[in-house]
């Protein structure tokens, strides 16, 4: 692809490709590192093609006894490939390609750390590619679980915290139509409960917040009998979500996470105690909670999620005009797609 020249990073990684005075692996590590900063600061989505492009550039130079620099520079890119948004799968597929190539590698000349990132990144490929019907979600598992023998909880508390995470999404992602299901459920919300006991509010914001959303959709969307008892507890996590994703600082997570809150409320009724007095006031709290999310959604342009909560608002719409007030709902009634 073309680089834009017009940015100053990415004119500079073209002199340093060009620097004779340097050796191949050297002008190789320069173009990894200018490719890194501009994939951590990307202004707009061409800056990650272009840090694609420059990793690509520095491993068509990078000396082939250099196998330890042509590695960290596939994972690298690798990581600039699943930054990417859409719905694409060749990025996936090259991404998982390149982690590959890196951990096989990494396994005999890196640090540790080096090939425990590569293998969780190694699972988040898959477990992507996976949900399109092109990978083993029990290869992302296996690839977690490598990466935990280095990440523990005790050294690496955000790394263990994460990985916790995606071992728990890959678990929900799993197939729910056989007997193991409510077992693969109960281990989705042990694990995201086993990263909360490592992380906490004040230390590791972002990943403590991601944590409660995503314990409150496991356990909003539990087949377990005990529907109330835990969408209650899914309302406890979303809210200790809501003390990180504020609107003013992280407005996208903010109305997921308010989105996710909306779709418990809706089953839920006003008087736990009292189920059979419906859940009018719930269902109201629910409808301004999603038209604050779907007012969030159109401004950062994410259309498809603005389309379902709009979705959801119509719904609750008309079940407020035909429903008597002291109506109650089963626990299957208007669930809406939850969002991360």
């Amino acid at each position: 692809m073309k680089i834009d020249r017009t940015d100053d990073d990415v004119r500079a990684a073209l002199v340093a490709a060009e620097d004779e005075t340097a050796t191949l692996a050297e002008r190789a590590e320069m173009l990894m590192e200018i490719a890194l900063g501009l994939q951590q600061r990307p202004k707009d989505v061409g800056q990650l093609y272009s840090a694609i492009d420059l990793y690509a550039r520095a491993l068509d130079i990078c000396p082939e006894d250099e196998r330890l620099l042509a590695a960290r520079i596939r994972a690298r890119q690798g990581t600039a490939l699943l930054a990417l948004p859409g719905e694409g799968v060749e990025p996936l597929e090259v991404a998982r390609t390149g982690f590959e190539a890196a951990i096989s590698v990494l396994r005999d000349f890196g640090r540790p750390e080096e090939l425990a990132e590569a293998e969780m990144n190694l699972g988040l490929a898959i477990q992507n590619l996976a949900g399109r019907n092109r990978a083993r979600i029990t290869d992302a598992i296996a690839a977690y679980q490598r990466a935990l023998r280095t990440f523990d909880k005790h050294r690496f508390p955000k790394e263990f915290a994460i990985l916790q995470n995606n071992l728990a999404t890959a678990f929900l992602s799993m197939p729910f139509t056989d007997s193991r299901a409510k077992m693969r459920e109960a281990l989705a919300v042990q694990a995201f409960e086993e990263g909360l006991r490592i992380v906490n509010l004040t230390d590791h914001p972002t990943e403590y917040a991601m944590l409660q959303n995503n314990l409150g959709n496991a356990l909003q969307y539990s087949s377990s009998s005990h529907m109330i008892e835990n969408n209650l507890r899914a309302l406890d996590a979303y809210d200790e979500a809501l003390k990180v994703r504020t609107r003013a600082t992280m407005p996208i997570e903010y109305a997921n996470t308010l989105a996710n809150k909306a779709n418990c409320l809706r089953n839920l009724p006003d008087a736990p105690q009292h189920p059979e007095n419906g859940n009018r006031a719930n269902l109201m709290a629910a409808r301004e909670y999603y038209l604050e999310s779907r007012e969030i959604f159109i401004r950062a342009g994410e259309v498809a999620k603005a389309r379902i909560v709009a979705e959801a608002c119509e719904q609750i719409d008309r079940e407020l005009l035909s429903a008597p007030p002291a109506r109650s709902r089963g626990p299957a009634d208007s669930r809406s797609q939850h969002l991360n």
